[in-house]
């Protein structure tokens, strides 16, 4: 089972004042915070204050482990809503004691985070990023590129559809593909778009 041995006991509980951050979005993971008791906010800051909130936590609760699970950063920013008492526990320990874990369990964990991870994704990515950004990352996302490496983006979907998964209106999607068309980031007026600058476009992205 996931949780502190007595071999991790030299990792003391550590303390944190309401307000204080214990997670920047996209900070790399050196170790994975087990929240004991206390609140902490999840969402986006700005400006050094938490402008989008996506939720709250309350110990105990393991704060990333979604994204030490699968090798990446935190996908939010975490701030102690509360006093909180939690421990660090070194992220080589963590993965050690999920390796200890049956096959099968492992698996439903990772898919677990997988989908938790891709849920925030988006719901970050909706506060964070303009309409423009966000049409640009999710054609990046849906890219395939052909024998001579040219990049296209197949609509097999209504763009209706689309743009409610982006968050945005119908009509917005419309208009910052034109915007895009007439930039010259994208070509094609059909279901198949192809993309002749992806690097510009990733800039687009913020990527």
């Amino acid at each position: 089972m996931l949780s502190f041995s007595s071999s991790d006991l030299h990792a003391a509980p550590e303390m944190a004042a309401a307000g204080e951050v214990l997670r920047q979005r996209q900070q790399q993971l050196t170790s994975v915070l087990h929240l004991e008791s206390g609140r902490v906010v999840l969402g986006v800051r700005e400006d050094g204050h938490m402008r989008h909130q996506l939720g709250v936590v309350e110990g105990p609760f393991w704060l990333d482990a979604a994204s030490a699970l699968l090798g990446l950063p935190s996908a939010v920013d975490m701030v102690a809503e509360t006093s909180v008492r939690l421990r660090r526990q070194p992220l080589e320990v963590f993965l050690h004691e999920v390796q200890m874990l049956p096959a099968s369990t492992q698996m439903l964990l990772r898919d677990m985070a997988s989908g938790y991870r891709q849920q925030t994704e988006l719901a970050v990515s909706r506060l964070a990023q303009d309409a423009e950004a966000r049409c640009a990352q999710w054609l990046l996302q849906h890219a395939q590129r052909d024998a001579q490496g040219h990049a296209s983006v197949t609509l097999c979907q209504r763009k209706r559809l689309i743009a409610a998964q982006l968050g945005i209106a119908p009509e917005t999607f419309s208009r910052v593909l034109r915007n895009l068309r007439e930039s010259g980031l994208i070509k094609g007026t059909g279901a198949v778009l192809q993309l002749p600058l992806p690097e510009i476009l990733q800039q687009v992205a913020g990527r």
